[in-house]
């Protein structure tokens, strides 16, 4: 069995060991210390706010804020910025851990996951004596912001092959970035190769209004792409001609892991952002024809699954 999980061991997963790191929030700009920690079969993956002593499950129903990242809980006692770290813990199969931080948000890094797969691959994991939950999608489900040819959609509909399917098309004003799009079954090594580098970005005319109302404080060029008309600012350039489109996927791969389990479904989208991607969790759980949860072992033997994209906590 290929995928996410070693062949034969489609089971919950969780790490060997503690790991942690310091950065700076993106957008709060505050010095944060973060720890991912083991954790125990069922109990998914939680946030903690270690300055509060509060817990936070990782799920699509706890999200308060989509501004320009995904953030879970309310007022004080939230965290913002979840979708790098959960797409590189749904990617390496990782369905229960704790994800300690001392502030508000998590920190950023270089914009991208590959911090948080290093931080991973250096703590080691685990199988549990658990199966890993799953999520098939049963029917299409579709949510739009818009109307007409340049409306944003969103859409998860029944795979057509085993696994994960994602195809995303972007379309941006400034030319450095313009019209891209990307399709791929989401492997470990798929996301690993394509989408894990991907960093996060900005055009440059955004970022004053952005800091004007409290967001983007501790960007820089050292943790996001600047675009500026046709111009790349960063003196590095781009990670990948396609790097927008990559990092806009990965972000898809984040907050689609607070479903709950892993899904076995087909993920297009035009358009999308953190508030759509949400929307679409929502949408697919509140309709019980739209899916079905299923262990891995019972799919892998009536669907001959392989790759899979594991997530968080099932839903009750």
């Amino acid at each position: 069995m290929d995928g996410f999980f070693p062949i034969g061991t489609p089971r919950a997963r969780t790490l060997k060991s503690a790991i942690g790191c310091v950065g700076v929030g993106l957008h709060s700009g505050a010095r944060a210390t973060l720890t991912l920690r083991p954790a125990e079969a069922g109990q998914g993956i939680v946030f903690r706010r270690t300055d509060l002593g509060l817990d936070i499950p990782a799920r699509h129903d706890a999200v308060s804020d989509t501004r320009l990242c995904t953030a879970i809980g309310t007022g004080a006692a939230r965290i913002g910025t979840i979708e790098h770290v959960m797409a590189a813990l749904a990617a390496l199969g990782v369905t229960d851990a704790v994800v300690e931080v001392d502030g508000p948000e998590i920190p950023i890094l270089d914009g991208s996951a590959a911090p948080f797969i290093f931080l991973i691959d250096c703590a080691g994991l685990v199988d549990l004596d658990a199966p890993a939950p799953m999520i098939e999608v049963l029917r299409t489900v579709r949510v739009t912001d818009g109307e007409g040819p340049d409306a944003a959609w969103v859409e998860l509909s029944p795979a057509e092959g085993p696994g994960f399917e994602a195809e995303l098309s972007i379309d941006f004003g400034a030319t450095a970035i313009g019209r891209q799009s990307l399709s791929l079954r989401v492997t470990e090594d798929a996301f690993r190769g394509v989408l894990a580098d991907a960093r996060t970005f900005t055009m440059a005319e955004d970022i004053a209004r952005l800091r004007a109302v409290g967001l983007a404080r501790g960007g820089s060029l050292a943790n996001a792409v600047v675009v500026d008309g046709p111009l790349v600012v960063n003196p590095g350039g781009l990670r990948h001609a396609d790097e927008f489109v990559r990092h806009k996927l990965l972000d898809v791969v984040g907050d689609l892991a607070l479903a709950g389990a892993s899904l076995r479904a087909r993920f297009r989208g035009h358009r999308s952002g953190h508030a759509l991607n949400n929307r679409l969790l929502r949408a697919l759980l509140a309709d019980p024809r739209a899916w079905r949860r299923v262990d891995l072992p019972e799919m892998a033997e009536t669907a001959g699954a392989t790759a899979r994209l594991p997530m968080a906590a099932a839903p009750a």
